[in-house]
């Protein structure tokens, strides 16, 4: 499957989906159609499509955004400095879709690694796992088997 930033899927996005992931917005906490989102499946980048994170590796983290402990694919998911709003953080941005999607810190379960990748819904699209097959994601369907929600 190729993964790629088009102007017709820029077009398609939400007034939303485009000020997080084109002008590098954040939505407001507890606000995400994904944070307390609960179904077996993988979340893709809005723009690209490209697998970012597994519900397997999501977990309730209280920040009031979508929490994950890795990225489906490492090579996925660029990690840049942040110096914006006085603070230095770390940004997380889809590679394929130059995506904003949110940062990543060091406050995460630290038995799954110790990283909270704190994402904004509104970059994501979800798919679920009885989908994923039929959409191409086949071979991801082993990430999403054991859904943990204790984490």
């Amino acid at each position: 499957m190729k993964y790629e930033k088009t102007e017709a899927a820029i077009a398609q996005l939400t007034p939303e989906q485009h000020r997080v992931t084109q002008k590098n917005g954040t939505e407001h906490p507890g606000t995400g159609e994904y944070n307390d989102h609960h179904e077996p499946g993988i979340y893709v980048d809005i723009v690209s499509g490209e697998p970012l994170f597994a519900s397997a590796d999501k977990f309730e983290s209280g920040c009031g955004w979508p929490s994950f402990t890795k990225p489906i694919v490492p090579a996925h998911v660029n990690e840049l400095r942040d110096t914006s709003h006085g603070m230095v953080r770390t940004e997380v941005r889809s590679t394929h879709g130059d995506s904003h999607l949110g940062h990543v810190f060091n406050d995460g379960p630290q038995e799954a690694g110790g990283l909270r990748y704190c994402i904004n819904s509104a970059s994501l699209r979800f798919i679920h796992k009885d989908d994923m097959a039929d959409q191409g994601y086949g071979e991801y369907l082993d990430q999403v088997e054991d859904v943990n929600h204790s984490t």
